[in-house]
């Protein structure tokens, strides 16, 4: 599904009461732009272009001290900030717009976010699709009062129609004056603020409708074919599910489902995790191994209420799924290595994989969260037991072998997990489900384990690629050399011998 083609602007106005309310409305937008978004920023003299400016930088550097100049006289300063570089610039001083060359304006470096003041300057050179913010003085509400008429032109009046909807949901929710603190996002299109109201703080999730990638796989976009959520309704079900079975996930606290912004309980930031580079936590790793053992031993409802009358169906993570998540790894990982497959290879690949994926297509099915790992698991001192294990992203949660999760947390794509403390998690997984249920078939769970992580790890191979070529991130692939360990470590199992000798042959070792 690509971006509606708007062929009139969109636009609404607001006041602003003082600078916190500007701050604000930058933040908000910031929530929702990305690399290539062009923001103008125009008026009189002292209307505050360079102090929304300004906000918005400070709001996506984490930092409300940040120093930011006026770029009167530079023309032109540049941010390497977290989430994207960004440039700010002032146009006053230009007298042609041949100039804006000369300073690396013309046309726009790819992959920034620009604001610019002074846009008239530019003399009808700026991109089509761009935000215009038109400051003015509104004296009549105060002394320091502002008025913003905010209109997206071409593409970018999606963005501007998304910031109304947002603006109107915080202030439904009573929120609109809360402080915004950025937060960083993930490897998926959705975003983050953290809202401070008082001794208060919430999270805002900002979670456009969005499938991953085109309808290519039999005319699902990727997303679809591996039953990942596509909007916030999972994350909801899940969520409210999760608590009754006694697990920590947040609450929620105000949703627009349609729209697809929540605002949830805040977990904090208390890792499981420590040092540099970090390292698991042995104690809290025993909880949340202990807290997916307890899970995975209750019968689980396939259905959640979602709405009245409304239940939310839990999609099964079947072997046509799999096959999709692992066929990443011929598609982005081979060809970034000079490695790609024959026709004959690319058969036998699947042909292995469809055959042993037999095995987890007949096991059990529970809850399986699927990137239950150190990024997403807040570690809760205030509670007792499992609960202190918090939970915070899971709508991707499917029906699957029990192996699955373990595999994520014990095998984290992101940090060394040592393989003694592997083995000794695994240990006390297996002897906790076996203690509720004496008929538990450890080797045959050891048996899955191994093989959902070479599948895992094998998709993982592929999405890091992926990650970086299609989306801009390539600070992902710093993360394949510790795929590689752990791929190599289940392939040792007997059961994987003959995909131990494939990858031998076919898959090199990621660079560095």
């Amino acid at each position: 599904m690509s971006e509606p083609d708007f062929t009139e602007p969109a636009a609404f106005s607001l006041a602003l009461a003082n600078e916190n309310a500007t701050a604000q409305l930058m933040a908000d937008l910031a929530l929702l732009i990305g690399p290539g978004d062009v923001i103008t920023l125009s008026g009189d003299l002292g209307a505050g272009k360079t102090a929304a400016a300004r906000a918005m930088i400070r709001y996506l550097a984490s930092d409300s001290e940040l120093e930011v100049p006026s770029p009167t006289f530079t023309l032109a300063q540049s941010y390497d900030l977290p989430s994207f570089p960004l440039i700010h610039a002032d146009l006053y001083r230009i007298n042609d717009a041949s100039e804006l060359e000369e300073i690396g304006l013309a046309p726009l470096p790819d992959g920034v976010v620009a604001l610019i003041e002074w846009p008239e300057r530019a003399d009808g050179t700026l991109p089509p699709d761009r935000i215009d913010i038109a400051l003015s003085h509104r004296p009549a509400l105060g002394s320091v009062a502002r008025a913003a008429e905010i209109t997206g032109h071409g593409k970018a009046a999606s963005i501007v129609l998304r910031l109304k909807a947002l603006r109107e949901f915080l202030e439904e929710a009573r929120f609109l004056d809360a402080t915004r603190q950025r937060m960083a996002g993930d490897a998926s299109t959705r975003s983050y603020a953290r809202l401070v109201r008082g001794d208060d703080v919430f999270i805002l999730m900002n979670a456009p409708k969005r499938p991953d990638g085109a309808p290519i796989y039999d005319g699902k976009s990727y997303s679809a074919a591996v039953h990942l959520a596509e909007d916030v309704k999972p994350f909801v079900a899940i969520a409210n599910g999760l608590r009754a079975q006694g697990i920590s996930a947040p609450a929620i606290h105000h949703a627009d489902l349609d729209a697809g912004f929540l605002i949830t309980e805040d977990f904090g930031t208390t890792p499981v995790i420590e040092g540099e580079p970090p390292a698991p936590m042995a104690e809290r790793y025993q909880i949340a191994t202990d807290m997916l053992a307890l899970l995975h031993s209750k019968p689980l409802p396939a259905t959640l209420p979602l709405l009245p009358h409304v239940d939310y169906a839990i999609p099964v993570f079947d072997t046509d799924a799999l096959l999709v998540e692992i066929g990443l790894m011929p598609e982005w990982y081979l060809p970034d290595r000079d490695a790609p497959l024959t026709d004959g290879a690319r058969t036998e690949f699947v042909t292995m994989w469809r055959e042993l994926l037999a095995k987890p297509a007949a096991a059990p099915k529970t809850w399986v969260l699927r990137d239950f790992h150190s990024p997403n698991i807040i570690w809760l001192d205030d509670r007792e037991g499992i609960n202190k294990v918090g939970v915070i992203d899971f709508q991707d949660t499917v029906l699957g072998p029990a192996a699955y999760d373990l595999v994520s947390l014990l095998q984290d794509a992101r940090i060394d997990v040592p393989e003694q403390l592997e083995l000794t998690m695994l240990t006390r997984y297996i002897k906790a489900r076996r203690a509720a249920d004496p008929a538990f078939d450890a080797a045959a769970f050891a048996e899955l384990y191994a093989i959902m992580s070479a599948q895992r790890n094998t998709r993982l191979l592929g999405t890091f690629a992926r990650l970086n070529r299609r989306d801009g991130k390539p600070h992902y692939l710093k993360h394949q050399p510790r795929i590689w360990t752990y791929l190599n470590r289940s392939l040792a199992h007997p059961t994987l011998a003959p995909f131990q000798q494939w990858y031998a042959t076919h898959v090199p070792p990621p660079r560095g």
